[in-house]
């Protein structure tokens, strides 16, 4: 089964229709002004504005409607930890932390408007301090997962520049190891209770620096945000965001996919290294005035996610795939999330049985996300009739929609390359119906072709996993003398079936994929593993998988 995905574009951008919706208490209120200005602009119905900076435009006029006691009295943060510790801070004092901050990158790092800044950090309050900070002072942000290794981290400081670099105790020694072989590199900022020899300390910094700072007025196109992409072709390229791609175009999908308002909390378990956090701990929920909820949790765990939805009162959850299909397979009868009403996952496509199960469980839907607008075009560029597959591509000419990443940094060639005729094309595959459905079909580079016929791989994932047997798979092209190339399943078994006759179980599972899908899509090789590759936001690397079956370093 394919996901679909509704077109959403009368104008250059076409919004869903939404009904009125209930704040908590049932009290039936208007939507903030703030998120449907930055709505209409979404939908073009409202020119871009000139200038415009997250946190004097949308953060500092969230803290004065609560001042002015015109918002509900929940935090704009929320930060626990599994030894009990909570932040919980309202948007005033996110205001005034984060103008500490700020001055703190301005003064001890000497840091300028337009200077880089990388940080790697884990899920800690200051890193949301020191985001917010780098906007009120022009500087860009340049977050990284703390799964970084020496090389990764040198990688990224030579490749961008960065004047500075904030990590905590953990990173330090690896960071210490390249710095001599960074030029640009003028500052290291600590986030840890004791000091270290040749690091500016931020805790202590915060006691001494001064609250007042004036937010720099800052372009809407103007840089605000790089990220490295996962370098599946050669190394990590910088993508630039600027500050109204993040900014305002989060506007339209808090509103409408995360379903948020004033009263909500929304806990995203993202990693802070990658794109999902900023869009779903950060903006979204943000210029919707709703609480960002932020659980340490270095590890995933099922049952500290049950207990934290249960225990709080959080009441819109995002979680990638992986995880839900964990959580299924976890005991959730004896906990009861009465606060939550709304379920989101993106990254990668969610199985049906996943969210039919969830859906058992918790009475909730799973609304699945894609981050991009939808054409289908041919390998030529040319716009692709109804029922025909084809590239999701994005038009770009005559306008390039400002929601839109700016470009690769310092890399013409590759930014060039995704363009195709008027449109950016995404990497993915899919088809578009006579209604203006897109389905889903998969990446661009997953697709395996097997004696002409083109099979995605989330289809016979989704049927191998309503087999009981089956925890979780993927599914890649191998080679094949014959037809250039097969379906491979790498599966998980459950635990009841690891000790079952691997041919016959191989033989089930195939037929088994027969009966739901289309005989040719069965996977004609079949592997047994105890755990699949994945990144640190849990979305299964099936390029680590192809690669090891075509021999690929």
């Amino acid at each position: 089964m394919r996901t679909f995905i509704k077109s959403w574009i009368p104008q250059c951008l076409r919004i869903l229709k939404s009904p009125c919706r209930l704040f908590h208490g049932c009290n039936r209120l208007l939507t903030s002004q703030i998120v449907s200005y930055y709505d209409t602009v979404n939908q073009c119905k409202k020119e871009l504005p000139e200038y415009f900076n997250f946190a004097s435009d949308v953060l500092d006029e969230w803290s004065q409607l609560e001042k002015d006691g015109r918002r509900p009295a929940n935090p704009a943060f929320w930060w626990v930890n599994d030894e009990g510790e909570e932040v919980k801070w309202s948007f005033e004092e996110l205001g005034y932390l984060s103008r500490k901050a700020a001055n703190i990158l301005s003064e001890a790092c000497g840091l300028q408007r337009g200077d880089r800044v990388i940080a790697v950090l884990p899920r800690v309050p200051e890193w949301w301090l020191l985001n917010v900070a780098c906007m009120r002072t022009g500087i860009v942000f340049i977050p990284g997962t703390s799964q970084l290794t020496a090389k990764d981290i040198l990688y990224r400081l030579q490749a961008s520049k960065a004047k500075c670099i904030i990590t905590n105790d953990t990173l330090a020694p690896a960071v210490e190891s390249v710095t001599p072989n960074c030029q640009f590199l003028k500052s290291k900022l600590i986030v840890a209770k004791g000091s270290r020899d040749g690091w500016l300390n931020l805790k202590e910094l915060f006691a001494v620096t001064s609250a007042d700072h004036k937010c720099v007025k800052t372009r809407s196109q103007d840089p605000m945000l790089i990220y490295f992409t996962s370098g599946s072709t050669g190394s990590p390229k910088m993508v630039v965001q600027s500050h109204s791609s993040y900014g305002i175009g989060f506007a339209t999908s808090g509103r409408y996919w995360m379903n948020l308002t004033p009263s909500d909390t929304m806990w995203n378990t993202s990693d802070t290294g990658w794109v999902k956090s900023a869009w779903g701990s950060v903006f979204a929920p943000w210029i919707c005035g709703s609480c960002v909820f932020v659980h340490n949790m270095p590890q995933f765990k099922p049952a500290v996610i049950a207990e934290t939805l249960s225990r709080y009162p959080i009441t819109v959850f995002c979680t990638a795939p992986t995880a839900y299909r964990m959580l299924v397979q976890h005991d959730l009868s004896s906990y009861k999330f009465t606060s939550l009403r709304h379920c989101l996952s993106g990254g990668e496509a969610l199985n049906p049985e996943v969210m039919a199960k969830w859906k058992i469980q918790t009475g909730l839907d799973i609304y699945e996300g894609y981050g991009q607008t939808e054409t289908i075009i041919d390998d030529r560029g040319a716009v692709l009739p109804a029922g025909e597959e084809g590239c999701i591509a994005i038009r770009v000419q005559p306008r390039r929609p400002f929601c839109m990443f700016s470009e690769y940094l310092d890399n013409p060639e590759k930014t060039a390359a995704s363009l195709r005729g008027n449109f950016y094309v995404t990497g993915d595959r899919g088809i578009m119906d006579e209604d203006g459905y897109v389905w889903f079909v998969g990446r661009d580079d997953d697709i395996i072709n097997s004696s002409g016929y083109r099979i995605g791989p989330f289809e016979v994932e989704s049927a191998l996993i309503q087999h009981p047997a089956v925890s979780e798979s993927a599914v890649v092209s191998s080679p094949d003398p014959v037809r250039g190339e097969v379906v491979k399943a790498f599966v998980v078994l459950a635990p009841a079936f690891v000790s079952h006759d691997p041919e016959k179980l191989t033989h089930e599972l195939q037929q088994h994929v027969k009966k739901l899908t289309a005989p040719y899509k069965y996977p004609r090789k079949v592997e047994f593993v105890q755990d699949l590759p994945k990144t640190a936001t849990g979305k299964i690397q099936r390029k680590v998988l192809r690669n090891q079956e075509w021999g690929r370093g």
